[in-house]
This record gives C-alpha cells, sequence and structure tokens, in this order.
C-alpha cells in the first residue's frame, strides 16, 4: 500500500523558469535587493551599497543576463537546444567542444565525484527517474523497481565513462549518459554571480539562489550575516541552528531527505539515491550543510555527504578539513555532527 506521498516528487534536473528580474530598494537597514527566478528556483541579492554611479538597474541587467545564459544556455535539461542537452544527445565517442562554464563545472564534479567514491554521480538520473523523483512528465506510477530494471539503469550511468580533455575543452561519453548538473549548477550559478559583484567593486553582499548561499563583508550595522540552517522536518520551516559568516567570504550549501520521499507498505524511499547501489538512501542522516570558498563545492559535497551517510561523511570532511554540519535522526530527537572546520561558525562556541 502506498502512503504518503509528500510534497509533489521535485525535479533533479534543472526546470527553466526564468523571469524578468524584479528590482527594488529595501529602506531599512539600507539594503537593496535583486530578485527574480531562474534554474527553476527564486533567486535573492542583498547588497548593502548602491553599485556603481547609482545605477543599480546595470548591475540587475547584468545578473539577469548570466543567470538566462547559465540556465537556458548551458546547464537545463529542459531547453532541447542549452549545452547539457546537446551534449547528453550528442554521439557516445565523439569529441563535444565545452563552454568555460561547463569545463569548470564537469572538471569539478569530476573531482567530487573521484574523492567521494562515486556518492556524487551526476549521471544518476536513470535511477532518480527509475524511483519515480525525476520529471514529472516522465514519472512512472509510484512503485519499488525490481532488481532487473535497477541494474539495467545503472548501464546508463557512470560519471567515469565522461572523459574530460582539459586542453582541448572537449569531452567524449564512452556509454549513452545522461547528465544531470543541477547537485552542483545551483552553486556554480551562485559563485559566477558572486564574481560579477566583486568586479562591480561591492565589498558587502548576500546572495542566494535556491537555498544555496554566498556571503561577503559585513552587514550595514557592521555585524557579520548569520544564515539559518533549517531544521529536517517535512512541515513549515523552523530554524535548527544559526551561524555567523565572521565576515569572510563563504558559500554555503545544504541537502536532505526529508521532503522528497514515498511510503510502501510503512517504509520510508528517499530522493537521495545512492549510484553506487542503485536504491535510496536508509541511514540516519537526515541533512547535510557544507561551508566552502565555492558554492558549486559546496552543494556538491553535500548532495555526497546525503548519500555517503553520517560517518562516512563526517570521516571525509574531518580528512580534507571541510567544514561539514550534519544533522543526524537518532528517532525521536536530532542530533548535530558538526566537524572541526564548522565549529568556529557557530555562535555558542
Amino acid at each position: 500500500m502506498i502512503a504518503n506521498n509528500h510534497h509533489s516528487l521535485i525535479a533533479l534536473s534543472l526546470i527553466v523558469a526564468v523571469a524578468s528580474v524584479l528590482f527594488a530598494f529595501k529602506e531599512e537597514d539600507e539594503r537593496f535587493s535583486l530578485e527574480g527566478f531562474t534554474m527553476g528556483t527564486s533567486y535573492q541579492i542583498q547588497l548593502i551599497e548602491v553599485p556603481g554611479e547609482g545605477e543599480p538597474g546595470a548591475l540587475a541587467g547584468e545578473v539577469q543576463n548570466m543567470l538566462s545564459r547559465l540556465d537556458r544556455g548551458i546547464f537545463s535539461t529542459y531547453v532541447p537546444g542549452s549545452e547539457l542537452s546537446r551534449l547528453n544527445s550528442y554521439e557516445v565517442g565523439k569529441p563535444f567542444t565545452v563552454s568555460q562554464e561547463m569545463l569548470e563545472v564537469l572538471v569539478l564534479a569530476r573531482e567530487v565525484f573521484t574523492s567521494t567514491s562515486g556518492a556524487f554521480d551526476p549521471t544518476v538520473g536513470p535511477l532518480v527517474n527509475l524511483w519515480g523523483f525525476g520529471p514529472k512528465d516522465n514519472l512512472p506510477e509510484v512503485s519499488i523497481p525490481n532488481s532487473k530494471d535497477i541494474e539495467e539503469a545503472r548501464i546508463r550511468m557512470g560519471f567515469e565513462n565522461l572523459m574530460i580533455d582539459e586542453n582541448r575543452s572537449q569531452v567524449s561519453k564512452t556509454r549513452d549518459l545522461m547528465i544531470d548538473l543541477s547537485a552542483i549548477a545551483k552553486g556554480y550559478a551562485v559563485d559566477q554571480v558572486s564574481s560579477l559583484l566583486d568586479e562591480w567593486g561591492l565589498e558587502s553582499y548576500f546572495i542566494e539562489i535556491g537555498g544555496e548561499l554566498k556571503m561577503r563583508g559585513l552587514k550595514g550595522d557592521g555585524s557579520s550575516w548569520v544564515p539559518a540552517i533549517e531544521a529536517p522536518i517535512d512541515q513549515e520551516s523552523q530554524v535548527y541552528e544559526i551561524f555567523s559568516s565572521l565576515g569572510q567570504t563563504i558559500a554555503v550549501a545544504g541537502s536532505g531527505d526529508y521532503r522528497n520521499y514515498f511510503e510502501v507498505d510503512g517504509v520510508r524511499y528517499s530522493h537521495e539515491i545512492d549510484p553506487r547501489t542503485g536504491m535510496p538512501i536508509a541511514h540516519a542522516l537526515a541533512a547535510a550543510y557544507v561551508i566552502a570558498d565555492s558554492a558549486a563545492l559546496a552543494d556538491a559535497l553535500a548532495t555526497a555527504y546525503m548519500v555517503m551517510g553520517e560517518e562516512l561523511a563526517y570521516l571525509h570532511a574531518e580528512e580534507r578539513s571541510i567544514a561539514a554540519f550534519l544533522i543526524v535522526n537518532r528517532g525521536t530527537v536530532f542530533a548535530k555532527s558538526v566537524s572541526s572546520a564548522f565549529k568556529p561558525y557557530l555562535l555558542d562556541q
């Protein structure tokens, strides 16, 4: 019996929904805000100062153009003419020339794929679809796949089957792969917006795209930015922990399994699929947050840690001095597991 199909089954692919930038001034705290939609989600950029010679509209236009290009032009799996869609449909074994942005994301994805022993794999799409968590138009009736179907899906996977030639800016597939960069592209977009703001000479800002963050400098009152970590519950959003940016330039990304799952005969099946086994995760890690210099890296690592589980994720973070905040389901309560590199950011330390 199928029960509690919590929340609409959210597509893991990039959804194209870029709207016109909405630019609004916020009088309180002398902040300014750039707001809009991209990659199937919303974004907000908070600025402490008016950029340039008092022409915030020019910056808004540049942000809009950049995000539109990254979404519709490069990373979307919904736009047939996007670079990623063309790569996915490209002939196996034939070199495909990629943009600098695509090359940077694929190289970073390969690094995380390797360091996490395949826990982060952008080719996991066939399994995601098989388990009913893919794009809505392609969703099968919710059911538990049999082992044969799982193995057939895994044949069409494996990031190691994407050959990347950095010198020639070319990639080629040794299998008919379906690459989905949604677990790293939003973070990359945050990084690109951050670079743009730096070019405009802005020294204090807070960027958020679909929950992936990057912040620099101090707020108008001279205090640090204080992001919140959400409690891993499938109810109204609640704050679980807050921390400080310490006035540093940092990126933050999180991942969790508490809002996208289904239940069959009392067994809970998460949208977080382990590409190494073909099965949804079954461990107690409910959410993972990562602080890094790069939002793309934090984005990918948070996804990998959700697949790896508490013990392996914590070990990975400690060995590499990665700032990780893990929330673990202990049955009736949640417990936190915090890596050494994350602890200085906590307000109670």
